[in-house]
């Protein structure tokens, strides 16, 4: 039996860019990432004669899903988020921890939350929902 490989997050980066190329600046302050997970649908082609009165399926169309970063805050990087969201959409780009795999994605950008404003330390939450195919690449 072969052993599983493991690590964590640590040393993860995430970026955005106008351009699918990029380069793709790290966020500063990035606290966790939620990759964006895939589903597909299961159209339907059941008939009148399907064997043994099972439903049948056949695969549809695929999505992206959607991905959230969590990020300390810190009203010197607003800005930067302040207009990715307002420009609606981005190139995005997930570096994982081996800093050789990489997610890169269009998204629309959906939420920009603002935790609560307290003795303690500031937060956001950057919601994405992809456009498109996400592409996985191990460098």
């Amino acid at each position: 039996m072969s052993e599983l490989d493991a690590d964590i997050g640590y040393n993860s980066t995430f970026g955005m860019a106008d351009a699918e190329a990029g380069p793709f600046p790290a966020i500063i302050g990035v606290t966790g990432i939620t990759p964006p997970s895939k589903s597909r649908d299961a159209v339907d082609k059941t008939h009148l004669k399907s064997p043994d009165r099972y439903k049948e399926y056949f695969p549809g169309m695929k999505e992206g899903g959607e991905a959230k970063i969590g990020l300390n805050f810190a009203p010197s990087v607003a800005a930067t988020l302040d207009t990715a969201f307002e420009l609606g959409e981005k190139w995005c780009q997930i570096t994982f921890p081996d800093e050789t795999t990489t997610l890169t994605f269009k998204a629309v950008i959906t939420g920009l939350e603002y935790g609560e404003l307290v003795n303690d330390k500031m937060t956001a939450t950057l919601t994405l929902k992809l456009s498109g195919k996400p592409v996985l690449a191990v460098m």
